[in-house]
């Protein structure tokens, strides 16, 4: 059974065992309990780490178990945290867990630390989102009127000497010690504007050299670090309300064998998952820029989601996590997509869930689907019988009555 983890605004940590048999619900576990709204969610299946980290500026390490316990390893809290700042990003490694705040507080703990063994790091303030890449090198970040950025995760955490040997004054557009690239705004608007940079989610696609971020106007935009500044793709208009509120990548090229899909990995891209501040969730094809489907039935807005190879699964405003079906897109760009996603599952969670995070486990086992779907195949594979005349002509006769 794939395993999910969700947090809440109560502090409240629950594993999620996803059902694959039609008509049996998943199972939902309270695991841990903390006094303050959970922020941010990352398992780790290899060292079989998760950590969480909280609204009050605190990050707690467990062991997960065997059983999906999680037993605290360590506590810590971010000193440079500040009220009204959040956690924008969370990350457990191999090294340790990584953790960013939205006034730039970078910190990387050893695994079963406390927090005094930290190392520390300073980045540019006012972030609406972190991450750190697959192959930890690298992490990037964007904000309020901060562009996408990448940098060097070695040398982020190096100190930085105050004073300048040049004497002079450094450039506007000059990169920070550590910062190995950084985007360009996109040109002007029609009447010859400036548009604002207002970066709400971001991730790393295919390879670390390649971004997407959404932002507070609606639009995506995939960046190719390799290639330009300015991004290589930009669809405005995606998030219809609100702007984007959660963008993140599929699992389709990393699975392609199992999803019979095997010319994704040569093209490096799938499909994307995109979120507004409404009731909008659908999968976006990243060839193009084109909506592949949409999900149906949300009534509230989407603030989390955890994509696995066989299934989606987001958490919602209306207190709702829901399991989605999901499929890769159409092998050619622009062709119409055969299978839809769709909600085959509904889980109540009695307060507003804020995150949630996949295991990182592959499950062979597919989700099942909707009833609905069921009950449709059943009349496809119907045989269709046309009326004969004298049918129909009986059928167009009424006995009259007295």
């Amino acid at each position: 059974m794939p395993l999910f983890f969700t947090g809440d605004e109560l502090g409240n940590i629950k594993s999620l065992r996803v059902a694959t048999s039609q008509g049996v619900p998943s199972e939902l576990t309270l695991l841990h309990s903390a006094k303050s709204s959970v922020a941010a969610l990352s398992v780790a299946s290899t060292s079989k780490i998760a950590a969480a980290s909280y609204a009050d500026g605190s990050v707690t390490a467990f062991a997960l178990q065997d059983d999906a316990q999680l037993q605290a390893l360590g506590q810590w809290k971010e000193t440079r945290f500040k009220p009204g700042q959040n956690f924008v990003g969370l990350q457990v490694t191999d090294r340790g867990v990584y953790s960013c705040t939205s006034n730039g507080a970078l910190r990387l703990v050893p695994t079963g630390a406390d927090g005094t063994q930290s190392t520390l790091g300073s980045l540019p303030t006012r972030l609406g989102a972190w991450r750190l890449a697959s192959d930890q090198a690298t992490f990037a970040y964007g904000g309020d009127e901060v562009e996408p950025s990448v940098w060097n995760t070695e040398k982020a955490f190096e100190p930085v000497s105050s004073s300048d040997p040049s004497g002079t004054k450094r450039k506007r557009d000059a990169l920070f010690p550590g910062e190995i690239w950084r985007a360009k705004n996109v040109q002007n608007d029609g009447l010859g504007l400036r548009q604002p940079v207002r970066i709400t989610s971001l991730t790393y696609l295919s390879t670390p050299t390649n971004l997407l971020t959404g932002t507070q106007l609606g639009d995506l935009r995939r960046y190719d670090t390799r290639a330009a500044r300015r991004p290589v793709s930009n669809w405005t208009g995606i998030g219809k309300v609100g702007g984007v509120k959660v963008v993140e990548k599929g699992l389709a090229e990393q699975y392609a064998i199992l999803v019979r899909r095997i010319h994704m990995l040569t093209t490096g891209l799938s499909e994307a998952f995109v979120s507004d501040h409404g009731s909008n969730l659908f999968a976006l094809d990243l060839r193009n820029g084109r909506v592949i489907y949409s999900y149906k039935g949300l009534s509230g807005a989407v603030n989390s989601m955890a994509p696995s190879p066989s299934l989606l699964v987001s958490t919602a405003l209306d207190r709702y996590c829901r399991i989605h079906t999901s499929f890769p897109p159409p092998p050619d760009a622009g062709q119409n997509q055969d299978n839809k996603g769709q909600v085959v599952e509904k889980v109540y969670m009695t307060s507003v869930p804020t995150v949630v995070a996949w295991d990182g486990v592959e499950s062979t086992t597919q989700a099942p689907e909707p009833e609905a779907e069921d009950d449709d195949d059943v009349w496809d594979d119907m045989e269709n019988i046309e009326d004969s005349d004298d049918e129909s002509k009986g059928r167009k006769r009424r006995r009259k009555t007295d």
